[in-house]
Parts: structure tokens; sequence; C-alpha cells
């Protein structure tokens, strides 16, 4: 190169110092026209293009290709629940979810000691649904929505484009064993132990409280019918009157770890799972919850 742009090399040991003909003007050497410089730098130009040309190659070579990653899979997920489809890793969050928050809840619906199997079915979104690729996708359980039952879990884009939230709708089961009617019973029948079996029921398919323990429903009365194998619930016994107006009742106060009691007048009938108000020696009228014969009980 340093031939064809006329400069002298460095190091000119092997030349001859007579063979200066090396170093005549290109003029000399390729006429007096311009045909030969032409050509040698339409030459010299296309060297620097192939050598361009060779670099960019290698860099695009070298240039990583993209491979799916956890954002990818997070975004798919999003886009297949739009779908009616469902990620297993999402999905996999849900029933846990569901699991944890309607295990918590069971014992609301009479499981107090009794083993319980929880199962959750996911729903799908509504199919015209087109929700934006999503990185990172948030379940939640909604305030005020309960955990068991027919019931719905939110979904939150929480890194993404496009922030979204939407409501996925989920049954959940709570298997446990409890009472249920072991033959047809009509409304008014005095409960025994032979119109009772235990079965596997489905707690959260009501949420009226199912009665788990024969104690609690033996002696009580009907307040509507049943037909053969359906679940014996709270709501089915009539409810019972503890103590009239007027009568001498001792309230208990329940605190955390102590409890405190004392006598007073009833001033309302003290009827199972509703209000009552008794006034106490000092004049104050107290308000509780009856639990059991000339009882009433007040949670500090």
């Amino acid at each position: 190169m340093a031939l064809i742009l006329g400069k002298p090399p460095q190091n000119m040991s092997r030349i001859r110092r007579g063979e200066t003909g090396h170093f005549r003007p290109l003029r000399q050497r390729f006429g007096s026209d311009d045909r030969g410089v032409k050509k040698i730098a339409l030459l010299v130009h296309a060297v620097h293009a192939c050598a361009w040309l060779s670099a960019m190659a290698v860099a695009v070579a070298a240039e990583p290709v993209a491979t799916p990653s956890a954002a990818g899979a997070a975004s798919s997920a999003a886009s297949g629940a739009a779908l009616g489809g469902m990620d297993a890793g999402l999905a996999q969050q849900l029933q846990r979810l569901a699991s944890e928050s309607a295990g918590a809840a069971g014992a609301a619906l009479g499981s107090q000691g009794t083993p319980m199997r929880v199962e959750v079915e996911l729903g799908q979104l509504d199919p015209r649904l087109k929700l934006a690729p999503c990185e990172q996708i948030h379940p939640y359980l909604p305030t005020g929505v309960r955990p068991y039952g027919r019931t719905r879990i939110g979904l939150r884009c929480v890194q993404g484009v496009t922030k979204w939230n939407v409501y996925l709708p989920v049954t959940v089961k709570l298997h446990a064993q409890a009472l249920v009617a072991a033959a047809a019973l009509p409304a008014g029948t005095l409960l025994e132990a032979h119109h009772l079996q235990r079965s596997e029921v489905d707690l959260a398919a009501s949420p009226d409280p199912a009665i788990t323990a024969a104690p609690l429903a033996i002696g009580r009365m009907l307040a509507r019918p049943l037909a053969a194998g359906d679940t014996l619930r709270r709501g089915d016994l009539k409810a019972r009157q503890f103590f009239a107006a007027g009568d001498v009742v001792r309230v208990i106060a329940v605190g955390s770890g102590y409890a405190v009691s004392a006598e007073g007048q009833a001033v309302t009938a003290g009827v199972e799972g509703q209000p009552a108000r008794v006034r106490v020696e000092s004049g104050r009228i107290l308000n509780g919850v009856p639990s059991g014969d000339r009882r009433m009980e007040i949670a500090l």
C-alpha cells in the first residue's frame, strides 16, 4: 500500500539504490494521461469497500440471538389467558392463592377440627379481551370477595408497556365430612341419630355453615324439608330461644385468655343467631349473642 500511495517504505534494505525506477512519478509509469491513476484510485476504493463489508459481516454474525425469557413467558401467559389458555406457572400461583385463602376461611363454613380437601377450578377470561404483553403478572384476591365457592381472582399487570387489571372466574370447593339427611325429612322433624349420617360434602356450596358434629343437631327441629343426601346446614335448623325478655341472664365477657361474668335482666328475647340486649346491675345495657340457656356472650 505504501508504493501505491507514493510513500517510500521505512525499511528499504533489500532494494538496490540504483533501481530508482520504483519511485518514478505515477504519471511517468502509467503515461501522461490520468487513466493509470484512475485505475489505481478505483482499486483502492474497491479494497476499502471489501474490508468494510467483511467487518460488517463479522459484526452481524457475532450479534447474540434473542431467546425466550421469563418475561416472554409471562407475556405469553397473559395472552394465553385472554385466549382461554393458561401458562403453567401462573396457573400454579392461582391454585396456591385460592387454596391458601379458602383454607384459612374454612372454619367459617363449619370445618373446625375437620380435615378438609381444597379443589380449585380455574375459569377463563372473556375471549374478546385483547391484553397487551406483560412481563410480570400479579395474582391477588380482591377486597371483599369471599375466597370459596364461585368467586374470582384478580390478575394485575405490574410490569409492561400497558398496565391492565382483569378478574378470572374460579370455583373453590372445600370437601369435608359433615352430616347429611339419611332419608327425606319434612319440616318440623325433631332430629334423632338415625335421621342423619356422615358423608363428604362441599362446604363451600353454600355460605350457610354445615353441621359437622351430631350433638349440634340431635334434638333440634328442622325449619325446612331436606331431601335424602342433602347437607344439614345451620339455616336448616329452627332457631332456639335461650331466654325470654325479663329473664335473669348470665352475661359473659370473653377476652384474650380471660372471661368476666355478671348477671343482668334480659331486655329482649335471646334467640339463637340473633343479637340480644341485657341490662346489668349498674343500669348499663349490653349487646351480645345468646350462647346457651340464659347465657349471653360479649366479645372484647
